[in-house]
């Protein structure tokens, strides 16, 4: 529709520049019959400049295009015959005017792609959108696999892992870690304090009083008969088993409160001597190797790392399937969280803006390059009767103009050059 209004727009211009040569030839051909004198003589003089104006101009702008009168002139079909050199020159200027890498970082510096993004996804409605293009495309994508060859090649690939994994010298620097800063006796404090908080219990002292008596039974039979002469064997119990606890709180308390207790001491030994074992000891080594080959040697376990792809894709497409998904909910709290995290804090947008212009200054050459030999390559490409009507319609209308003007300058400059040919006679 575009296109026929504009080829509409080019033919009225055409028919309107020609009508008023066809008029300035009627003019001429008038004050030709007249004898050219008095108004006449200035009517022909307008009306034959005019006419050389409008042909001039209207060699010019069909030269443009393509040969006038199909005639070959050197010099013009202008357009089709430099298609290639136009194409070069225009990728050129493209590139040195707007790919440049001054104005790309200047300009993407400006545009603030860190504020924008994070605004955007800060929106409820844009973060659940995205989710759901993302799950979508998972999805997708998890319709073209074959579940059974995946099983396998992920088993495969953690068996391998496994199998390469130094599982003791792994441990052992997860030890180091662990103790890093003296942070085992701070967990050491903790165990003190949760056996303490346990013994306190009621339930403990009864279960424990329990236990005593039954070994006393077991054991000593004959001292527990003749205590229950004098006693209640329960009341002892739990006479003993408060004595007991009240011992051992006394002790846990001054290990607690003592930083250099024997036991503290003692603890940091056992854990020094566990860590260095595991690190550098041959047969922790090989003991925990052991361990792992007989894990992994287990049908069972084979069995479940083989299907535990399928049994995740079922889950995630259930999941997808239904009205209130999981995964949809947590990406899209998880987008507007980070978009308003990156608003919240200026440096971090600052940061990811610096990131963002200084790879748009890295990849600015390959852009550069990359889009001019996109433009010379296309504009080659293209058919120039295609490219010559394109261009025709775009520009045509205002370029039929140049033929009015040239037809009306025409004719002033030949009343003028007539009035100079009256004021000075030869």
């Amino acid at each position: 529709m575009k296109q026929d209004n504009r080829l509409f727009q080019l033919r009225k211009m055409k028919w309107l520049a020609l009508a008023l040569l066809v008029a300035m030839a009627v003019l001429f051909v008038v004050s030709r019959l007249y004898g050219r004198t008095g108004i006449w003589a200035w009517i022909g003089a307008f009306s034959e400049a005019a006419m050389i104006g409008a042909l001039a101009d209207w060699f010019a702008v069909v030269a443009i295009f393509r040969h006038p009168l199909k005639l070959p002139i050197p010099r013009t079909a202008i357009i089709p015959e430099n298609k290639d050199k136009i194409a070069e020159n225009l990728a050129v200027f493209i590139r040195d005017n707007f790919l440049s890498r001054e104005t790309m970082t200047m300009r993407m510096r400006d545009w603030d792609p860190a504020r924008r993004i994070a605004n955007w996804l800060s929106s409820r409605e844009n973060a659940d959108f995205l989710a759901d293009k993302v799950v979508r495309v998972l999805i997708g994508a998890l319709a073209f696999v074959d579940d059974q060859r995946v099983g396998k090649l992920m088993r495969n690939a953690i068996y391998r892992n496994l199998e390469e994994l130094d599982l003791g010298n792994l441990i052992g620097q997860l030890m180091d870690v662990l103790t890093h800063n003296n942070q085992h006796q701070a967990l050491l404090d903790v165990g003190l304090r949760r056996i303490s908080s346990v013994l306190d219990e009621p339930g403990t002292r009864k279960q424990l009083a329990t236990v005593i008596i039954e070994v006393s039974r077991r054991e000593y039979p004959k001292l527990i008969k003749m205590l229950g002469l004098v006693m209640d064997t329960e009341e002892f119990g739990i006479r003993v088993a408060g004595t007991l606890v009240e011992s051992i709180q006394l002790w846990l308390h001054d290990i607690g409160r003592d930083p250099n207790h024997p036991r503290r001491r003692q603890f940091d030994e056992l854990a020094s001597r566990f860590i260095g074992k595991l690190k550098s000891d041959p047969e922790y080594h090989a003991r925990i190797e052991g361990w792992k080959r007989q894990f992994l040697g287990t049908p069972v376990v084979a069995e479940y790392f083989e299907t535990l792809w399928v049994q995740f894709r079922k889950w995630m497409q259930r999941d997808a399937a239904g009205d209130d998904s999981e995964m949809k909910h947590r990406l899209s709290r998880t987008f507007r969280r980070f978009g308003r995290w990156v608003l919240e804090n200026p440096s971090m947008t600052e940061s990811i803006n610096d990131q963002i212009v200084m790879m748009t200054g890295a990849m600015s050459e390959e852009i550069r390059s990359t889009v001019s030999q996109h433009i010379v390559l296309t504009v080659r490409n293209w058919d120039s009767r295609s490219m010559v009507r394109e261009l025709e319609l775009s520009v045509g209308k205002d370029l039929q103009f140049i033929r009015i003007n040239g037809t009306l300058v025409g004719g002033i400059i030949g009343v003028a050059l007539h009035a100079v040919v009256l004021l000075f006679p030869m």
